[in-house]
């Protein structure tokens, strides 16, 4: 029988969740979430996905704007075996999974002490096995990890540095910045590498982190000491092994972010959004 599954929370994240999830034949879409009767949740109901108001007070504002909801997030929560919390950190819904009893993926938002627990499929997907609660790191770490991590088991990391240059915000957004400006984070390191040992504990990692006004992709470069001698056809080789990584050349006019954006969408890919880290050769 299919897994039933809820998403709480229907908008960068959730949205895609949501879609991924719908594809799967194991498991099922049982509904979303949402807070608010926006445009996406009338795609949402457009696309024929259950939604469900956050709360009583957000269910007379879909009424009011007749958007048709199926109930509130607590019913939804009850019909799920588990759900996928696409929601701001902090929102602070644990309890209520707790009591109905429904596991729980905290997708990229929350911090690792919520459950002592940060997934990353290639990198601790045994240890997760069977857990009640687990957390998904941020898209820049899930990223650093999904290089990192195929060096240090085949190769051997010595310690990384890191420099991320981040993108201001999801390209949705219109709210947030900077707009001209580039921030550095003054945290020093930043918090990413930390969050890094979430997953991969015994590795020596220092990030540092700088937002520019982009709202296409995460630029990171690294610098890191292999325990081995390694070339750059084996280092190739090591991450051709695993499919979240994608190699691209600047020979083939790849020189920016740009043209990766251009790929994922001559991929016809959805929203053209890149499922792979992008390293360049």
């Amino acid at each position: 029988m299919p897994a039933k599954i809820a998403i709480n929370g229907y908008g960068t994240i959730g949205k895609r969740v949501a879609d991924a999830v719908a594809l799967q034949d194991d498991m099922r879409l049982v509904g979303v979430a949402k807070t608010k009767p926006d445009f996406e949740a009338k795609l949402a109901v457009r696309k024929g996905y259950a939604v469900y108001a956050a709360n009583k007070d957000a269910l007379a504002k879909f009424e009011k704007a007749g958007v048709k909801a199926a109930g509130i997030l607590d019913d939804l929560v009850n019909e799920a075996d588990l759900v996928v919390d696409c929601t701001p950190e902090e929102s602070g819904y644990k309890a209520l999974y707790e009591k109905a009893g429904v596991k729980a993926i905290w997708q990229g938002g929350e911090e690792h002490a919520l459950t002592n627990l940060s997934f990353n499929a290639a990198a601790n997907y045994a240890d997760c096995l069977g857990a009640s609660f687990v957390r998904v790191p941020s898209c820049n770490t899930t990223g650093l990890i999904r290089t990192l991590y195929p060096l240090d088991a085949h190769i051997g990391v010595e310690k990384v540095l890191a420099v991320m240059v981040r993108r201001a915000t999801d390209p949705g957004d219109s709210k947030k910045g900077p707009i001209n400006a580039i921030e550095p984070e003054l945290e020093m390191p930043s918090h990413h590498g930390r969050d890094v040992q979430s997953v991969l504990p015994d590795l020596d990692i220092h990030t540092i982190a700088v937002k520019v006004p982009t709202t296409i992709m995460h630029l990171h470069t690294l610098a890191v000491d292999l325990k081995k001698s390694a070339d750059a056809t084996q280092i190739l080789d090591v991450w051709k092994r695993f499919a979240r990584i994608m190699s691209v050349s600047g020979g083939d006019g790849v020189k920016s972010t740009a043209q990766i954006m251009e790929m994922a969408r001559d991929l016809s890919r959805s929203r053209s959004d890149l499922y792979e880290i992008a390293v360049w050769r």
